[in-house]
Order: C-alpha cells, then structure tokens, then sequence
C-alpha cells in the first residue's frame, strides 16, 4: 500500500507528479492511500509494481483541466477519485464525459460545482482598503468559499488588480499579493478587515441602479446565495431594497409619460407601422404601401410584389409559405405548379378558390440563382416576422372564419410554431389573430415526394381541404339559420 499526504499548498501540483508516476509504474488505484491536508510526502512502503520501460499515457486538455477543477472540491475521496478516473481511460478505455460511469459522472459534477464556486468568489469578494507602501495602494478582504478554491481562483484577481497589493482570507489558505508576485500560506488570523470610507459609496451606489421594476427575487438569490450575503456590505440593503420594491415601482409608472413622444409616432407613420392605425383604401391600398416595403431585402431581389387575391369579406383564407418563379413573373399567387394542384384538389373537394382569400406569408419571392434557372430557397425566421405585419393587416380586413394553413412557414406565422406538419394536419387551432387556423402540407411538399409515398400524401391532403370546405360552409349555414 502506498500513502501519499498531500501538502495544503501546491496539493494539486503534487497530486499531479505522484499520479504520473504511479501510473506509469503500473500502480493500480486501490493499492494507494490519498491524504490530503498535511505537510509532506510520505511514502509508507516502496512500490511493488515493476517499472514498465517505454509505458506512456496521454490524457487530453479537457480530460486533465476537469480532472484539477475537480481536485479543489472539498470532498474528502476527490484525489482517490481522480486517479481511478485516470487510470481507467488508460487502462479500461473510460471515455472521458461518459456520464453513465458513475466516478466520470461524480468528478464532473464536481468540477462544475468548483467552477461556480470561482465565479462566485470572483463575483462577491469585496476589497477593503488599508495602509499602503510607496506607490501602491492596498486592500484587504475575507471570503468564505464552498471548496477549497483560493490556488485556482485568485490568479484572476492578480491579472486584474496588478497594480496594487492585495490580500484576500479565507478559513484555510491566504492568498497575498505583493509588489506583482503572488503567495499562498495557511490562515492563521480568522477576523474579517475592518469598514474603510468607500463602502458608503458603494452602498449608495448599488442603491441607486437597484432597478425596482426588475426584482425578481428568487433569480437574484440563485446568483447571489444568502450564504455569501455576510460578508457583502451592499447586503444589509437588499431587505429594505426588496420591501419597498412595489411602491417605487408603482411610483415610476405614474411618473412616465401617458403619451409617446411625438417624433417616435412621426417615425413609425413614416415607415407604416403605426399599431391600430386605420387602413384606407382596403386591401387594395395595403398593396400599395406593400409595394413600398423595405422591412426585409428580399424587396430588392424579387421582381415584384405579390400581394392576396380574393374577396375582401371571403369566409376562407388560405396562406401559402412565398411565392414561386411563376408567380414572381406575373405578380398573383398561386400561379405555378402548387397553385395548379391546389386548385385542381380544392375542385375535386367542393371548395371554390375563387370565393377564398389566397396569400402567402412571404410576399416576395427568395431565391438563389443557378445558371438561367431560380431556386426556390425557404424564407427565414426574420423574413417571415418581418412580413407578418402585412399578413395581419391582411387577416384584420378580411376576417376569415377559418384560415388555412400551407406548409411550416405559413404555420409559423399563423400560430408561432412550424413544426410537427403531419402530426398537426387537419386540426383546428387558435391563431396569433384569434381566429381559426387548419393546418396542413404545402402543395409544392406533394410534387416534391416520390411515387410510391405521394398517393397517401395526397389522399390526407384532399380530406384537410374537404374538412376546410365543410368547417366553411358549416359556418354560413349557422350565420344563415340566425
């Protein structure tokens, strides 16, 4: 058996020289005893394994930043635990990450937990300013960290505070830095430094950006845990802060203005979006501001805008995703191959297109250019929210009883979500407007299919846009039996 006692300082330093030693010696992990928190290397009994001449192991930056992280946690088996997590990915092909090993598992929680416990030391330790030397000024602060981090964490304090000398207390070691150089020793004086003259001002500070409106308190205790709070001067604020949170809120709302400024309404005028601004001219005189759009680019590369056809009071709207080459050249939708299947299904079904309101959420066709040739390319997320103004005007003035969804783009924009088409197809749903939305495939998706899948295709198909005939003309029949 071999004992090894880990100093208090450079513990993982030492641990790291023992363990390439042991492993290149061949010594297995359950004939070694890891003692951590002593003075000295004592090695109880020689080793037993014979040397194993040309033995060479790698491990992976990430394998061996995690294995140390891990070795800052105050858990008492940490240093057993990280050579038997060494020596099986080199003697067992453990994969480093493998979350179903329980060791791998229980050393990167671990280390994650180390890892909080840094931030968390970089985030609240609070300097406190004493007597200096020379031309460098010097503080003082005491901390109380989770798991024994002072080695790994207070180098991001000499980086940032290099130009003054620090000294930084905790329960176990003492970090000190002095004229740029930086030293650990065992904490022999456990009382916090006194107050200095600028934790008034810090307090009036963080009192002042304490933004009423924005408390949230379970979300400010998970980044700042009470634990910590004794020793954060700005703590003693936080309950009367947290009290009289609601009045100054109320307080801040009736003092804003009532109206917005004028420029800001002058501004959205400007460029057509004022909210609830009346419509003149009906569907047609949106067209008009619509061939003006400038919300998105796909303006500039499109021919022409096209706009909806249909009556304006038509009790069926049917929303495509954008329009295709045919229908960029002739400016109407639904002129190309889709189109023609979907009238020709929407004939054989009973539904007349020609009593329906058909648009695309997309009102200028994306593309990308292939020799002579335009390939069709699917609006994204910002092109479809950017042209969703147009489409809600559009379902504002006419006010469909129900509207009909083409493909995921056209969901997208009538119900937030794109996904599931097949799972979704032939439901009713409750759109953004509140109205009626049936979903189902895009036409174009069944010319696309092979053979063999497009007559169940199809078939669904023909019964979403019968069910959508039928829902219609059950709709008028009840308006007509008032």
């Amino acid at each position: 058996m071999h004992a090894v006692q880990l100093p208090v300082i450079g513990a993982v330093a030492a641990w790291r020289a023992q363990a390439r030693g042991f492993l290149w010696d061949g010594i297995r992990p359950e004939e070694i005893d890891w003692r951590g928190g002593g003075t000295l290397f004592d090695t109880l009994s020689p080793p037993n394994a014979v040397p194993r001449a040309g033995a060479s192991y790698s491990v992976g930056k990430a394998a061996l930043s995690a294995i140390e992280t891990a070795l800052s946690h105050s858990d008492p088996d940490r240093y057993a635990r990280a050579y038997q997590v060494l020596w099986r990915m080199a003697h067992e092909r453990l994969r480093f990450g493998d979350r179903s090993d329980p060791q791998m598992r229980k050393l990167l929680d671990q280390a994650k937990a180390v890892r909080r416990d840094i931030h968390k030391m970089h985030a609240f330790v609070r300097f406190r300013e004493g007597p200096g030397h020379g031309n460098r000024r010097a503080f003082a602060a005491w901390f109380e960290p989770e798991h024994p981090i002072v080695e790994a964490a207070t180098p991001f304090f000499a980086k940032r505070f290099g130009d003054m000398d620090w000294v930084i207390a905790t329960l176990i070691l003492t970090a000190t830095f002095k004229d740029g150089t930086l030293s650990f020793k065992e904490t022999s004086d456990t009382t916090p430094p006194p107050e200095d003259a600028t934790e008034d001002l810090w307090c009036t500070y963080y009192a002042s950006i304490f933004n009423p409106a924005r408390l949230m308190t379970h979300a400010m205790q998970s980044e700042m845990p009470k634990k910590y709070w004794k020793n954060l001067p700005e703590a003693r604020l936080i309950p009367d802060l947290v009290h009289g949170a609601h009045a100054r809120s109320r307080a801040m709302q009736e003092a804003a203005p009532t109206q917005p400024p004028a420029f800001f309404e002058a501004i959205a005028r400007a460029e057509g979006r004022v909210a609830g601004a009346p419509i003149h001219g009906g569907l047609a005189g949106l067209k008009a501001q619509a061939a003006r759009c400038a919300r998105c680019e796909l303006a500039c590369h499109a021919t022409q805008l096209v706009w909806g056809e249909g009556p304006e009071n038509a009790p069926l709207m049917v929303v495509g995703e954008q329009p295709g080459d045919q229908e960029d050249l002739q400016g109407r939708p639904f002129v190309g191959p889709a189109g023609q299947l979907l009238r020709e299904v929407a004939q054989n079904a009973g539904l007349d297109l020609r009593q329906a309101y058909v648009t695309n959420a997309v009102k200028h066709f994306k593309f990308r250019p292939r020799g002579r040739r335009r390939i069709h390319q699917r609006p994204n997320t910002g092109e479809v929210i950017a042209c969703k103004w147009w489409l809600d005007l559009e379902l504002r003035h006419v006010k469909p009883r129900l509207t009909l969804a083409l493909g995921a783009t056209a969901a997208r924009a009538l119900t937030g979500d794109g996904g599931a088409i097949r799972e979704r197809r032939g439901r009713i749903e409750t759109g953004h407007h509140g109205g009626h939305v049936m979903i189902t495939m895009h036409p174009s998706y069944l010319l696309r299919l092979p053979e063999e899948d497009k007559a169940l295709a199809m078939q669904a198909f023909v019964e979403d846009i019968s069910r959508a005939a039928a829902h219609v003309e059950a709709h008028r029949a009840n308006q007509d039996g008032r």
